[in-house]
């Protein structure tokens, strides 16, 4: 599954690209807008070992409601940043649940919108930039847990389906690079690579 959801959606937004109407206002520069809806952050299905390779890290994937705020600076170019509350992660070592924590992923990317200033009813995108991830709360029944937090590199697909002039529906994801170190007791044990896909879809609003 983790896999078929980024799939499916750039297969989407091929097929969105070659469709258009003459219904809508023109979409582009000038647009603020807000992006709504639930997200899944679904880390990749190996993300390494700790302790000198004796054990093995899976961390497992959490959804929750996320919302984008944006603005288009020119009919092809935008920025968006990507927040949402906080995500919550168990996390399996060699195979039992015995630690979790809550991590925060704000995204900041600039957007290539190949059909900005036209009137197109299906708007698709792409984003490069950058993620912060804040992680909080850890917990681990085998000692005091850290993570700490994570600087990396994003990408981005998306497409928005016009509604009227202000609202339409909008799906989007995301492949974020986010490798923390992890202590134990102020013991390093070494670094975890999560680097999910964050598929999110929900409404879009631009004022």
């Amino acid at each position: 599954m983790r896999k078929t959801l980024p799939t499916l959606l750039a297969a989407g937004l091929a097929a969105a690209a070659f469709t258009t109407s003459t219904q809508a206002v023109a979409y582009g520069a000038g647009d603020f807008f807000t992006r709504l809806g639930v997200a899944k952050v679904a880390p990749k299905s190996d993300n390494g070992t700790l302790a000198e390779g004796t054990i093995a890290v899976d961390v497992q994937d959490d959804t929750n409601f996320a919302f984008t705020l944006g603005y288009r600076f020119h009919d092809n170019v935008g920025v968006e940043l990507l927040a949402a509350l906080p995500f919550e992660h168990d996390i399996k070592l060699n195979g039992q649940n015995l630690a979790s924590t809550k991590h925060l992923p704000p995204t900041l990317t600039v957007q290539y919108y190949p059909l900005g200033g036209t009137q197109a009813l299906v708007q698709p995108y792409l984003g490069v930039g950058v993620n912060y991830t804040r992680f909080s709360s850890e917990k681990s029944e085998l000692g005091d847990l850290n993570l700490d937090s994570s600087w990396g590199a994003a990408g981005q697909l998306g497409v928005d389906v016009l509604i009227d002039d202000n609202w339409a529906l909008n799906a989007a994801a995301w492949y974020i690079d986010i490798d923390t170190d992890a202590s134990l007791d102020g013991t390093d044990l070494g670094s975890v690579r999560i680097d999910p896909w964050v598929i999110m879809g929900g409404i879009s609003y631009r004022f």
